[in-house]
């Protein structure tokens, strides 16, 4: 278990939130009574929200999965009320700013989700194809979103992951995520074997394919080496941007000529 708070540098109730933090079979162990910060008794919460994204004290992201759907949906349908009065390269621009940044926020933070909570994000997608193309409920959307060259929500997920992964590489990001990725030309009793010669982000071990296999190091490392040698060696971030979605959109709706 992880006990997680944040506040000011003087904590008071009002201004301090206390998550302990577990898998989901070890909930019944969380302590229920405050938590002494300072000078301050604080109850823990089951769910907080940090840099506008809500953590949940099972770390499903499921608060957070919650949250962006309704927002969304609330936002799909006040344009669905204009929809009849823009023009469709309008109607895109409302899309992309009221809906797809909100689904795309915090993408690389739901690695590894369950399936149900990756439908419930793929259903606002869905319905923003269909209002595009006024197309019924009832209608499949994988052309749709094939058309619009909109990236299904794992794909998504996992362009966000990539592209984080290549500002650690960088030096760009943040220290606390890029100092978590080590590469096999750094180790040195992996020195004179061929895959330190690609010098690839080494996974680390885990113990829990629910939760470790979702921290940031081991997610990042398996994203980075899965993707093709052409993507990762692109000479610029636009041009691997470029690349990485070429190859995402590939693997959602095949080989295009």
């Amino acid at each position: 278990m992880v006990l997680v708070w944040h506040g000011v540098q003087i904590p008071t109730p009002a201004k301090t939130e206390v998550l302990w933090c577990s898998s989901s079979r070890r909930q019944h162990q969380i302590p229920t009574g405050p938590v002494r910060v300072g000078d301050a008794a604080v109850l823990p919460l089951s769910t907080v929200r940090d840099l506008g994204i809500y953590v949940d004290a099972d770390v499903t992201m499921r608060a957070h999965v919650t949250a962006t759907v309704r927002v969304c949906f609330a936002a799909l349908r006040q344009i669905r009320s204009v929809r009849r009065s823009v023009t469709h390269d309008a109607l895109l621009t409302l899309l992309r700013s009221l809906v797809i940044t909100k689904l795309d926020f915090g993408g690389s933070a739901l690695t590894g989700v369950s399936g149900s909570l990756m439908q419930r994000l793929q259903s606002v997608l869905n319905a923003a194809a269909r209002l595009v193309f006024s197309a019924r409920r009832s209608e499949h959307t994988t052309l749709l979103l094939r058309e619009l060259h909109w990236l299904k929500v794992p794909e998504k997920i996992q362009y966000r992951l990539c592209v984080l992964t290549l500002r650690c590489l960088h030096g760009t990001a943040p220290s606390y995520l890029a100092e978590t990725l080590h590469l096999t030309t750094e180790v040195n009793a992996r020195s004179r074997l061929r895959s330190a010669s690609a010098s690839t982000p080494i996974v680390p071990s885990t113990r829990r394919s629910t939760l470790g296999d979702r921290a940031f190091p081991v997610a990042a490392a398996r994203a980075w080496n899965n993707l093709p040698a052409s993507v990762r060696s692109a000479q610029s971030f636009a041009g691997f941007r470029q690349q990485l979605k070429t190859f995402l959109f590939a693997l959602c709706y095949g080989h295009t000529d």
